[in-house]
């Protein structure tokens, strides 16, 4: 009794310490903010009415989250090749390659976005490839429109697909794929109905991971962009520095924070389900 008693005792001697820091600098904070967004004295809720009633608001809301849906479909596509690919390699070769996608990681996202400039601007190693091949009489729009927006996160996002995609195709046993095919089956037929349902909790998670992380990008948008792709994180931050409202800051902030708690909860709901069925 007493050494349960000890072990209870020092398991919250253990989570005291992360406990009072998640209380500290991410519950209170938090507070606050839905506080300040809704005026908790007279519990105001005219800057959520705005938010729904104001159509520039509510189309740069519409437009960040279908930037953020068209990024995570490129990337779970080609993440899930890359994948794949990675895979089917020796355990030696396989290493580099995990550390080679990891690699962007170390680099500045700002360093990241001017290299992005460089290539997709007007006289930039895009357009000027096609014009000095002949293929183009006048640069491309490459810069300050969606198209560059998508493809700079895109690529930014793409190890955040890669990484639980290879770490549920690791999990499928080889033998499966071998008894597939001793059976008759071809590999595509083995990948369709073998590997790819395995596989959808891993894509399931990239896809979320890559979603969610694009729904907060602020510096992409704003170098690549410009004001015609603003996204939210953009638009708070001209609420905080620009026309100095804080509590309409607050209110967006908050909004973008529930909606992705309501997707991640539908992703819980949902995925084991249908990863079930495709299973089956």
């Amino acid at each position: 009794m007493r050494s349960s008693f000890g072990s209870l005792s020092a398991t919250a001697a253990l989570l005291a310490l992360p406990v009072v820091f998640l209380a500290l600098f991410f519950v209170l904070p938090l507070g606050q903010s839905v506080a300040q967004s809704i005026n908790f004295s007279a519990f105001d809720f005219s800057n959520y009415r705005r938010l729904f009633e104001v159509p520039v608001y509510r189309a740069v809301f519409w437009r960040t989250f279908e930037v953020a849906l068209y990024v995570a479909l490129i990337c779970v596509v080609i993440g899930y090749v890359c994948a794949y690919f990675i895979a089917g390699l020796e355990s030696k070769w396989r290493t580099i390659a995990v550390a080679l996608i990891t690699f962007p990681f170390m680099l500045s996202v700002l360093v990241r976005n001017y290299v992005w400039m460089l290539i997709l601007q007007d006289t930039g190693l895009i357009n000027r490839l096609l014009l000095e091949g002949g293929w183009l009489a006048r640069p491309l729009e490459l810069m300050y429109n969606r198209f560059a927006v998508i493809v700079a996160m895109a690529n930014m996002l793409l190890p955040y697909a890669i990484l639980p995609i290879l770490s549920g195709l690791l999990a499928v046993p080889r033998e499966l794929s071998a008894a597939s095919s001793s059976l008759g089956a071809s590999e595509l037929r083995t990948f369709l109905r073998v590997t790819l349902p395995l596989t959808v909790p891993g894509v399931a998670v990239g896809a979320l991971l890559t979603f969610i992380v694009g729904l907060g990008f602020y510096i992409t948008p704003a170098m690549l962009g410009g004001t015609r792709e603003m996204m939210v994180s953009n638009l708070i931050a001209f609420n905080v520095k620009e026309v100095l409202n804080w509590s309409l800051a607050f209110s967006i902030s908050t909004s973008l924070l529930a909606s992705t708690l309501i997707l991640y909860m539908i992703y819980r709901a949902v995925i084991p389900e249908a990863t079930v069925l495709k299973a089956v």
